[in-house]
């Protein structure tokens, strides 16, 4: 059984959006709206049919297909640059510290600061694997094929790359950072804030949330005790991400205080290692499991493959399978990099 990842189709609308529904909500990228998810497939067809450089306002979805039965079964999304159509809401942790010198006491108080200093990254996001398909290695496929459509597109992203994590959620479904903080000027709960900014955006962020830093000791309990923690599902995530290259550089996410982690991405290991080779044909022998990508923009696979690298010549043979999902002949390039 095989594996690929490809860019998603507009035919792919009714698979993503039953997978959405069994997210369980927080989702943001991923909204069990057919509407918003129609949108964002012809947001990703319009972007693969730009042939020119640079870089613009675009959002790509690839999908996790089984070779064998055709089903859809994963989903991820790559945003070449957030903040440019609307603003991109962040809260950034920091530290006022003051000093009395009459009491003689230094007192240092924590402060979130809503901010918009990650305009113009490149995001990572929407990740979402099957439940009957969580085995394999599949959620790192999903997840690394992200950073070789870059690699493979350089010219259309910048220097800094972005990853949001859903925060916790309690059993009700609802958000104990947002209960005790943004919940409090909004007047809805956060399924109701969440869904609404899943279909139209956080604009009314900008319009309702106080401008001024918070001192987060003046929160709830519940809400100071859940700032920058994941999701207890999305702990995997994090580690491969952190592992990717990723760091935690004190900003969270405005709904939920989950953590956003930031990277460089020419820094990213799946970039930094992935090396361009010619492909010289198919093998029998049992080689090195390592993922494999090639194809430009709507061509673009992704999937992993028993690789034998010809050191001699630069050219690298794969098993029959994955070469034939692939869609590779002889002396077509392609991107490599170890599993």
């Amino acid at each position: 059984m095989t594996f690929i990842i490809r860019p998603a189709r507009q035919d792919d609308l009714q698979t993503i959006y039953e997978m959405a529904k069994l997210t369980g909500g927080g989702f943001t990228n991923l909204p069990p709206d057919r509407e918003s998810l129609a949108a964002k497939l012809e947001r990703t067809q319009k972007a693969l049919a730009r042939t020119d450089d640079g870089i613009k306002d675009e959002l790509i979805v690839l999908v996790l297909e089984n070779t064998e039965t055709g089903q859809v079964r994963g989903t991820s999304q790559i945003f070449s640059a957030v903040g440019q159509s609307a603003p991109f809401y962040s809260y950034r942790i920091g530290t006022l510290t003051q000093h009395s010198r009459e009491l003689g006491r230094t007192f240092r108080a924590q402060m979130l600061s809503l901010t918009t200093d990650l305009e113009g990254a490149a995001e990572v996001g929407g990740l979402f694997l099957h439940p009957r398909e969580r085995a394999e290695g599949l959620g790192l496929l999903l997840a690394r094929s992200r950073y070789l459509f870059i690699k493979q597109h350089r010219a259309r992203f910048g220097e800094k790359i972005l990853a949001e994590l859903r925060g916790v959620i309690d059993d009700a479904g609802g958000s104990p950072f947002w209960d005790g903080l943004a919940g409090r000027f909004f007047g809805m709960s956060f399924q109701e804030a969440d869904e609404f900014n899943a279909v139209n955006g956080h604009q009314f962020i900008a319009d309702l949330m106080p401008k001024t830093p918070i001192y987060i000791d003046m929160l709830t309990d519940s809400a100071r005790a859940v700032i920058g923690l994941p999701h207890p599902n999305g702990r995997a995530a994090m580690r491969m991400l952190e592992k990717e290259g990723f760091e935690n550089s004190g900003y969270i996410d405005i709904f939920d205080g989950g953590p956003t982690l930031v990277g460089q991405i020419d820094s990213l290991r799946s970039i930094a290692n992935a090396r361009n080779m010619t492909f010289a044909g198919t093998h029998e022998a049992h080689g090195e499991k390592m993922l494999v990508a090639t194809g430009l923009l709507a061509d673009f696979r992704c999937a992993f493959a028993q690789a034998v690298i010809r050191a001699t010549d630069g050219t690298v043979q794969l098993d029959a399978q994955s070469a034939e999902a692939l869609h590779l002949h002889p002396g077509d390039e392609l991107l490599i990099v170890e599993r």
